[in-house]
């Protein structure tokens, strides 16, 4: 009997140290890694459009690199728009270099679409040369 509950705890500790393994995971440093996806705002608009549960799933926290035009600075956001439909945060804080109208490429966490303001929402963003 004494033998069946040691095997019972020690199986719910193994469990328990698992799960939170597997809730807990480590940061990630989304400027090291490679794209999932190399895009741009009119291929994320067209495929939201065309099958947003789809797309959704094929974007959900992957890392994109996406090349638009600047169309705003938000510095109390520490972000910009891109292409007008793109609102990118980034991760430490905003470049000096930015400069709107000009074109940029950045690399950053896809987080989704937000249907109030009809923009993607991409964070923890860094800029590729």
């Amino acid at each position: 009997m004494r033998k069946k509950i040691l095997i019972t705890i020690f199986l719910f500790i193994i469990i328990g140290i698992s799960a939170y393994l597997y809730l807990y995971k480590g940061h990630r440093n989304i400027e090291s890694e490679t794209a999932d996806y190399v895009v741009t705002v009119h291929e994320l608009e067209s495929e939201f459009t065309s099958n947003y549960s789809l797309a959704y799933i094929k974007y959900q926290d992957k890392t994109i690199e996406l090349s638009a035009r600047v169309t705003s600075i938000d510095k109390a956001s520490n972000g910009i728009v891109m292409g007008e439909k793109v609102f990118v945060t980034f991760k430490n804080r905003l470049p000096q270099n930015i400069i709107s109208g000009k074109t940029l490429k950045i690399k950053g966490r896809f987080l989704g679409y937000d249907e109030l303001l009809q923009e993607f929402k991409i964070d923890q963003s860094s800029v590729v040369h």
